[in-house]
């Protein structure tokens, strides 16, 4: 099967965290791990991604040198910029030359998935998301993005129920609120059941939690 996972570019010239960082962003991107400047805009005019990751001090071109060498071919692919130097003057040049946003080194995990998300939101539109576990939840586009398999489309009753219950997670909700908040009031109960079903073999079995006697809830996929 092919690898619909998001494309990212990682330019990283540190032996170690290169590689770490690589393996860590596998668990959502597709990720292509150079070394230097020069390598860097070569494969990023050479290949489409969704977002890039530059280091401020790669050998050949520099970081700043490698953003703004691909905003002048006209590559508009949101770019996040790392960088040891943490003073305002750092952070301004990056911007200037470019970058969608900045990060400092150390940094956590956590964080840089967080500003990558933010950045790439800028040119996909999709609007504002629900993380749960490694999914993303975009109610706004009915889309939801799996760690596994990449962008996949809700219907429009899909994503009206994952959406009630991303947005409520510690909330259980009776097949009648469920009727009540989503669908028609000529609707049975078990129409509630029936998508369910649709949303946890779309998505994940364990995205939606049957609450024994109540109703359902967020899961913890």
């Amino acid at each position: 099967m092919s690898d619909i996972r998001p494309r990212l570019l990682l330019i990283e010239d540190d032996p170690e965290l290169g590689p770490l960082m690589a393996q860590v962003l596998d668990e959502v991107y597709s990720v292509a791990l150079v070394r230097d400047g020069s390598e860097a805009i070569r494969t990023a005019l050479e290949r489409e991604f969704e977002v890039i990751i530059v280091d401020r001090r790669i050998p050949t071109i520099d970081g700043i040198g490698v953003i703004e060498t691909l905003r002048q071919k006209r590559v508009s692919t949101p770019m996040l910029i790392l960088t040891a130097l943490g003073t305002v003057q750092d952070k301004v040049r990056g911007l200037d030359a470019g970058a969608n946003d900045y990060l400092v080194k150390p940094f956590e995990f956590d964080e840089l998935f967080a500003r990558l998300r933010a950045i790439r939101r800028v040119l996909t539109g999709e609007g504002p998301f629900v993380r749960v576990g490694l999914w993303e939840i975009y109610p706004d586009s009915r889309t939801v993005y799996s760690p596994y398999d990449g962008r996949i489309i809700l219907t429009d009753r899909e994503n009206d129920l994952l959406r009630l219950l991303a947005e409520h997670p510690h909330t259980t909700y009776s097949r009648e609120q469920i009727l009540r908040e989503i669908f028609e009031t000529s609707e049975q109960s078990g129409t509630v059941d029936t998508y369910v079903h649709y949303l946890r073999r779309k998505t994940d079995p364990r995205m939606i939690t049957t609450v024994r006697g109540r109703g359902y809830r967020l899961g913890q996929p």
